[in-house]
Order: structure tokens, then C-alpha cells, then sequence
């Protein structure tokens, strides 16, 4: 049995370097992601190039995700780089604030925060391991009481229980970040913070027009951390290609105990709409610093995979931490143990459904059919990816192998559950194309003469969303 479930790693200073990147993608990383919160243009450039050359290396082809900033929700810097909040202490967050803070007031990057507050207003810092109660607005001084106090230091972030903070999706730095990221023609552009579709379409249309000197367009992944975002869900995922729960800032404005049923919703409405989903925030995080998970990460993990997530995402844990390559080899193997105990429904997942394309209704077919026959895989002719991401939408023990002519196509569908890109050449002949498809297969190991497959394709061959045909075959 072959992992369904994909893994995201990010990038940074444990995994910077081509070794250490080629052996992540060994171990099972299928999209890295490039953080734009930390590192110039030209880093990112390079860091994509390097991405290319070390998935080269490993013979494994791998998405890239581009993560914008977003907007900067944090106070400022304090002398000493840090304080200690006491509760019941008074502090002032002062927007016009340029010197160093100190024990009782700081400055802020976020120069609107005066006018998004009133009296009564919860504030958390740090990812709400501080609370501050807001007593006043004076001008561009918010005054406070600490509630929950803590050590504070430079550039944390802010959060407002209940949500209601202004601050624009995209920032003029996000929009600098998108030609940076469309000059690598990153596979996925995550948009952090958005509140509404009309956020996820203006980042759609800025990221088409920067990349169409590379005749580029990117897939969107809508980053929900917002609580304004929540009762919006479906119309955020209409306009993007996918979601990623991000769960760290999303529990801060929710609260702790809102996320998991939240994030259940959300993996299944993106399903159910045929969009991707990923699973962030804090996976493996214990093993930052320690070789081995807790028993509530590998659960916390096995039930996201459960959930039907697409991918589960590791941050600090392969950007900073000791152990990147044994925390992507934890995951890999919680995530594969996890399938093995998934139920399939697919019968039900088909009732009453009606399908208004061809080739969609094709797809369901080639699953409907490799399952009920015990097919070895399912074989997908595809220029788009289209066919293979409607197949993947639906759980299914036969392993989906998608083959298309077209390198971004394939990059992109390394994100999709269950589904393996693979290239193949040009064929105007449809028997030629089907012929070569099996023989693939065969030489890479995973038909044997008796096997039996399904596969689709399009005729005329070569024409995205032209697939039209399915056909059951058995390798001689």
C-alpha cells in the first residue's frame, strides 16, 4: 500500500541546504512551501531553483507553494527585546509609537488596531498565551488591562477574540511577493487572512497578470484564520482552488475548542466542492526538539488524514527544528497507518449524485468500476489534472496514476490524495497513447502481467477537459 495522504514541509534553515532538501523529498515531502514572512526577493529565487534541483536529485517531482505574508497584526520592539506582562498591570499599545517599547507601552505594526477596538474587547498576543481586556481608546492609544499575563517579546502577533480587525488580505508587500513568486511559476499561492471571496479573486487576478509573461497561472489555496472567514467558507472555496485550516491563528479568533469541528467542515466542503485541502499548525511540533512525537500529535495527525485532509503541513518542524527528515518519516508512516484503517463508501459517495460534464462523469466511473473489479490502479490520461483531482475527491483503496504531457500539470497534482503524476510523451494516436500508458506502469513496477486497470483518456487526444472514454484492460 502506497500513501494517499500528501506531505507539505517548509522550508528554512534546518532544510536549506540541497542535501537536506533532497533527503526530505526522499523520506516523502510532496510540496515544499517558501514562507514569505522571512527573506528577501532574491532568497526565494533561489531557494525555488533549489527546490527544482534537489526534487531532479531525488527522481521525485514536487509542488512548490508560495505562502504570502499577509498583513502585520503585531506590536513592536522593546528595549531589552522582550517584557514581562503581570496580571492586572496596565499597557498601552500606542500606533504612533516609533521608540523602543518598554514595561508599560509599546508600538505597533498594525497602525489601524485604535480604530478596530472598543471598551470590553478581548486582545490576544503570542497565539492568545497573553490576554489584554481593552479599558479605552484615546486617540491612537489603546489602553489596557493585562488579564492573562506572560513574557512578551518583539513582533508578536495580535489577535481579537471574536474577530473584527480590518486589516487587508493582501498588503503592498503581498502584491511584491506575488511577482516574486510568479517569476519561479510556484505551483500554489496561499493567501493568508482572507475574509471573503472577493479577497481570493483580487489574489487570483494579480497572480494571473504577473504571471502571464510565463504563461503561468497558479492554483489559490485560501488560508482560513480568520473569524470573519467562517461564515463565508463556501464562497471562499468557490473562488480558490483549495483551503488550508490554518489552525494556529483561526483557534486564537475561535477559540481552542471551535477548531476540530471546523476543521472536519471544512476538509469535507472542500471535497465536496472538488478542492483541495490542507491540514496546518503545530502537527508535529513537539518534535521540534525532541526525535520522536507525542501519542496526541500521532493521533492529532491520523485523524486529520481520517478527515480526508489532502495534505498535513509541517512548519517550524522542518524549518527550524533538529529533526526534519525524521519528523517527514513520522508522518509518512502515522499518515499510511491511518489509510489502512479508512473505510470506503464509495457506493454511498455515489447516490444521488448527477453529473453535468462527460468527462467528470467518466472519472466516477473509472472509480466505480476499478473498485468493484479490485482493479491494481486506475490510469488517468490527463492535460489538466482535472480528471485525476475529480477521482481524488472520493476515498478508494486503488491508487490513481495520472499521466500528462504537461510538467506544470503534474506538479500541481502532487498535492492531490491518492493521486500520482507521472510524465509521458506526446501521442496523437489514441491505441499508441494507451499502449505507452501501460507499459509505464509495467517497467515502473506497478502492473504485472494478469493485472487488471482502468484507465480514461480524450479522443481527440491532447485537449483539456476532453476526457471521454474509460476502458477496463488486463496486462498480457
Amino acid at each position: 500500500m502506497t500513501r494517499a495522504t500528501k506531505i507539505v514541509a517548509t522550508l528554512g534553515p534546518a532544510s536549506n541546504t540541497p542535501e537536506v532538501l533532497q533527503r526530505l523529498i526522499q523520506a516523502g515531502v510532496d510540496v515544499v512551501r517558501l514562507n514569505f514572512s522571512h527573506g528577501k526577493a532574491q532568497d526565494h529565487i533561489d531557494r525555488a531553483r533549489m527546490v527544482r534541483e534537489a526534487a531532479a536529485a531525488a527522481g521525485k517531482e514536487v509542488a512548490i507553494m508560495a505562502d504570502l505574508q499577509g498583513p502585520k497584526i503585531r506590536v513592536g520592539k522593546f528595549e531589552g527585546g522582550k517584557i514581562e506582562l503581570v496580571p492586572g498591570a496596565k499597557f498601552i499599545l500606542d500606533a504612533d509609537r516609533t521608540e523602543l517599547g518598554n514595561q508599560e507601552i509599546c508600538g505597533l505594526d498594525y497602525k489601524e488596531l485604535p480604530r478596530d477596538v472598543k471598551p470590553g474587547d478581548l486582545l490576544l498576543l503570542n497565539d492568545g498565551l497573553l490576554k489584554l481586556v481593552v479599558d479605552e481608546v484615546r486617540g491612537q492609544q489603546v489602553h489596557t488591562t493585562v488579564k492573562l499575563g506572560g513574557e512578551l517579546s518583539n513582533n508578536k502577533g495580535i489577535n481579537k477574540q471574536g474577530g473584527g480587525l480590518t486589516a487587508p488580505a493582501l498588503t503592498g508587500k503581498d502584491m511584491d511577493d506575488i511577482k516574486t513568486a510568479m517569476s519561479f511559476q510556484c505551483e500554489y499561492l496561499a493567501v493568508s487572512f482572507p475574509k471573503n471571496a472577493t479577497d481570493m479573486e483580487m489574489a487570483r487576478q494579480l497572480a494571473n497578470v504577473a504571471g502571464e509573461p510565463y504563461r503561468h497561472k497558479p492554483a489559490m489555496i485560501a488560508k482560513i484564520e480568520r473569524y470573519e472567514a467562517i461564515p463565508h467558507l463556501e464562497e471562499i472555496l468557490k473562488a480558490s482552488d483549495g483551503i488550508m485550516v490554518a489552525r494556529g491563528d483561526l483557534a486564537v479568533e475561535v477559540g481552542n475548542a471551535a477548531v476540530p469541528a471546523l476543521q472536519k467542515r471544512m476538509i469535507k466542503m472542500a471535497r465536496d466542492l472538488d478542492k483541495v485541502a490542507i491540514t496546518a499548525t503545530q502537527m508535529m511540533e513537539s518534535m521540534i526538539v525532541n526525535p520522536v512525537p507525542t501519542r496526541a500529535e500521532v493521533s492529532d495527525v491520523a485523524n486529520a488524514v481520517l478527515d480526508g485532509t489532502d495534505a498535513v503541513m509541517l512548519s517550524a518542524e522542518t524549518a527550524a527544528g533538529k529533526f526534519p527528515i525524521e519528523t517527514v518519516e513520522q508522518m509518512a508512516a502515522i499518515a499510511l497507518e491511518a489509510e489502512r484503517a479508512e473505510f470506503i463508501t464509495l457506493d454511498t459517495d455515489f447516490a444521488g449524485r448527477q453529473f453535468g460534464r462527460i468527462d467528470q462523469s467518466i472519472a466516477m466511473g473509472a472509480l466505480f468500476t476499478a473498485h468493484h473489479l479490485g482493479c491494481k490502479a486506475i490510469l488517468a490520461l490527463t492535460e489538466s489534472g482535472s480528471t485525476a483531482l475529480w477521482m481524488s475527491r472520493h476515498r478508494i483503496n486503488v491508487p490513481i496514476f495520472a499521466l500528462t504531457t504537461q510538467k506544470q500539470s503534474q506538479r500541481r497534482m502532487c498535492l492531490y490524495r491518492n493521486v500520482r503524476p507521472l510524465m509521458m510523451p506526446v501521442f496523437e494516436d489514441r491505441d499508441t497513447a494507451l499502449a505507452a500508458a501501460e507499459k509505464l506502469l509495467v517497467s515502473a513496477g506497478v502492473l504485472m502481467p494478469g493485472d487488471t486497470y482502468a484507465i480514461t483518456c480524450g479522443e481527440p487526444m491532447g485537449y483539456p477537459g476532453g476526457t471521454n472514454m474509460l476502458k477496463v484492460c488486463r496486462v498480457a
